[in-house]
């Protein structure tokens, strides 16, 4: 079993920035895919940035790419999700998510690819 848990989310005015953090622990030594997706309310989870963590190669969505950055602390861990120039639209709870393998198709995008989930951080983003 792996647990995430993310932390980092708040309240913060258009243009602004935060950075989220996702620490897994348990089987770690599995996890080879780690990734941010958020929910708005009435919306479906999308997925926001990837990350495989074998080779470092990175992923985003089209709506967040030259604003957000996903990085990671293998010795920690830990996943980062950079926030920049961020705009109401971005308001969501984000969740990380972590898995050894994308179960189901070859999109990292995909929610049922992942087995593991953290309990979701809230970002508010005020206009």
């Amino acid at each position: 079993q792996v647990q995430l848990v993310e932390s980092g989310g708040g309240s913060v005015q258009a243009g602004g920035s935060l950075r989220l953090s996702c620490t897994a622990s348990g089987y770690t030594y599995s996890i080879r895919w780690m990734a941010w997706f958020r929910q708005a309310p009435g919306k479906e989870r999308e997925g926001v940035a990837s990350i495989y963590t074998g080779t470092g190669r990175l992923y985003y969505a089209d709506s967040v790419e030259g604003r957000f950055t996903i990085s990671q602390d293998k010795a920690k861990n830990t996943v980062y999700l950079q926030m920049n120039s961020l705009k109401p639209e971005d308001a969501a709870i984000y969740y990380c998510a972590a898995d050894s393998v994308l179960r189901y198709t070859v999109n990292w995008w995909v929610v049922r690819n992942y087995a593991y989930w953290g309990q979701g951080t809230q970002v508010t983003v005020s206009s």
